[in-house]
């Protein structure tokens, strides 16, 4: 029998402090080349989503993310993420465990979302808030607050923002100008709308961008993204026309970011190329540099990774004889 973790035995196992922990320990590893990472595979079924297969092998596993993002989902009573997580032994190929996608999907994003605030954001940072209160969104902010931080919610949906806040303990913002100006922020959305116009960033704030993680998807104006210092993910294809913008991008992955997320669209208007770009787990292992003021804008702007995945499936694994888990003849 080949356990099952539901979305609710994922949560018990992995705490949103673990999860961090976690995905950050992921970073380094595929940093250093101990982990690989195939390319997500998109399978567009628009306007309505998407289906995506992301792989990954790393300490002795190998992994497969079968996961959905049908954003119109919620209007009909359905969630928005949706799929299951393949955790197979890398060494003869058997299958150790099968995982809801949607609970390992929200625990390694607001992990990674708060990972980089932590790594990128300045030092005397008091504020944190964070944009979408859907089931991403209320993982991050969880993720704050298990990090001793306390943190404003906003949602165009009011009800659903109190909802949340009350259920976690986090502030419910005055406003969404209050919620964008926090010193800590991160934008967890359908992807659909922009919400930071050029010039919207004060010095030393830090942005990290988890919405835009398809193609057509923006959460930032391009015209911004070139003067900030930027974190990503996965970067493939850069420009060629040499345009330098003012300041430098970092990412967690060059190979993705080129195809999806915010970076495709300043790539596509010549303001980013593949020199301008560091990876996030090169930061944590320090060998590319981070943050060098105080006045510093950053932005990390993530696609989501398989490697966080792994991760996440791996430190299930590490709970797995306390719960009592239902088994899955395969």
């Amino acid at each position: 029998m080949i356990p099952f973790f539901s979305g609710a035995n994922v949560r018990e196992a992995v705490s949103p402090e673990r999860a961090l922990e976690a995905v950050r320990d992921a970073f380094i590893a595929y940093a250093r080349g101990d982990w690989t990472m195939p390319p997500k595979v998109y399978v567009p079924a628009y306007p309505e989503g998407d289906f995506r297969a992301m792989p990954a092998l790393g300490a002795g596993h190998a992994l497969l993310k079968w996961v959905t993002s049908f954003p119109g989902n919620p209007a009909k009573g359905l969630p928005t993420v949706t799929g299951l997580v393949l955790l197979s032994d890398a060494t003869n190929g058997m299958p150790k465990a099968v995982l809801d996608a949607g609970a390992v999907t929200a625990l390694r994003t607001g992990a990674a979302a708060v990972l980089a605030a932590e790594t990128l954001g300045r030092t005397d940072a008091e504020t944190a808030a964070v944009i979408g209160a859907g089931v991403n969104g209320e993982a991050t902010a969880q993720t704050f607050l298990a990090r001793g931080r306390s943190v404003q919610l906003w949602d165009i949906d009011r009800a659903r923002t109190e909802a949340v806040a009350e259920r976690i303990g986090a502030e419910v913002a005055p406003g969404r100008d209050e919620a964008l100006a926090a010193d800590l922020l991160v934008t967890v959305t359908p992807g659909r709308n922009i919400l930071l116009e050029e010039g919207s960033l004060r010095p030393g704030q830090h942005a990290s961008l988890m919405g835009a993680d398809g193609p057509g998807k923006a959460e930032i104006a391009v015209e911004e993204l070139a003067r900030v210092r930027v974190f990503c993910d996965d970067w493939e294809q850069v420009g060629t026309n040499g345009i330098r913008p003012r300041g430098r991008i970092y990412a967690d992955d060059w190979e993705q970011a080129s195809h999806n997320g915010d970076l495709v669209h300043a790539v596509e208007a010549g303001v980013l190329t593949r020199n301008d770009v560091a990876q996030l787990g090169d930061v944590l292992i320090g060998t590319a540099e981070g943050r060098q003021s105080e006045r510093d804008i950053t932005i990390f702007d993530s696609t989501g990774l398989a490697i966080q995945d792994l991760a996440i499936a791996l430190a299930a694994m590490e709970s797995a004889n306390p719960l009592d888990l239902p088994g899955l003849d395969l």
